[in-house]
């Protein structure tokens, strides 16, 4: 029986592994500049650029998976870099894996969703000024913008946060800070970290590492159209009844 070729931080080698492209810069968040997005600019010199490479390099190193589940779940509260481009890597290394990898991203997703919700919940008003001077992202001005999102689109905002490369942090540690419903928080998180996970999981394994240049470069803007989609297929739906 044939075994299939160790991948980058599976214990193998980081041949055929391929540097990170190009990261694609976007619009904010329903036009705000409070919600700036993820990722970064490799034009972008400086500190959250060398953290960057730094997660990406996991790829090539052995605890790849343990590394991402981490990755995933500090990102959800107050790490900088989402765990997207070392899922990527990761598939990529080992494309039978790759669901698999999704599913460690998405569990350990939402339970560092859980903290953050709980943080909010339970000591912002101790902690808010450390997380507004030193977290990337986590601002007064996008907090006033969540509440507002909040008050008109509930369910919806928190799936969109975890779906597209608006801070997903921002709104764990303000649906707990605003009191959202627990339950409500829990499955739009699940839902929709495990649909941006698993999607981009299955493209890998589908297609290879050919298509990681694509998502890596066009990822903001894969995730803003789909988004835009589903709430349109929402739209439609409440129209029609």
């Amino acid at each position: 029986m044939s075994q299939e070729p160790m991948g980058p931080g599976e214990g193998g080698d980081a041949e055929g592994a391929t540097e990170p492209a190009a990261r694609a810069t976007a619009a904010s968040a329903v036009g705000s500049p409070a919600l700036a997005p993820e990722y970064v600019s490799p034009r972008e010199a400086g500190p959250i650029r060398r953290l960057y490479d730094w997660v990406v390099g996991w790829a090539h190193r052995p605890g790849g998976e343990r590394a991402l589940a981490g990755l995933s779940f500090a990102e959800s509260s107050f790490f900088p870099i989402p765990p997207d481009p070392l899922l990527l890597a990761l598939a990529v290394g080992r494309p039978a894996r790759a669901l698999r990898f999704a599913a460690v991203c998405t569990v350990a997703s939402v339970l560092g969703g859980l903290f953050g919700y709980l943080i909010g919940w339970g000591a912002w008003s101790a902690v808010d000024t450390f997380f507004f001077d030193h977290v990337p992202g986590v601002t007064p001005e996008a907090f006033a913008e969540v509440g507002a999102l909040y008050d008109r689109w509930g369910f919806l905002a928190i799936f969109t946060a975890g779906l597209t490369p608006i801070p997903y942090k921002v709104f764990t540690l303000s649906s707990g800070a605003f009191g959202i419903s627990l339950p409500v928080f829990l499955v739009a998180s699940g839902l929709s970290r495990g649909l941006r996970f698993f999607v981009l999981a299955a493209l890998i394994k589908r297609y290879g590492a050919p298509i990681q240049g694509f998502i890596d470069r066009y990822f903001t803007w894969l995730a803003w159209a789909f988004v835009i989609l589903l709430v349109g297929g929402f739209v439609l739906i409440e129209r029609l009844h």
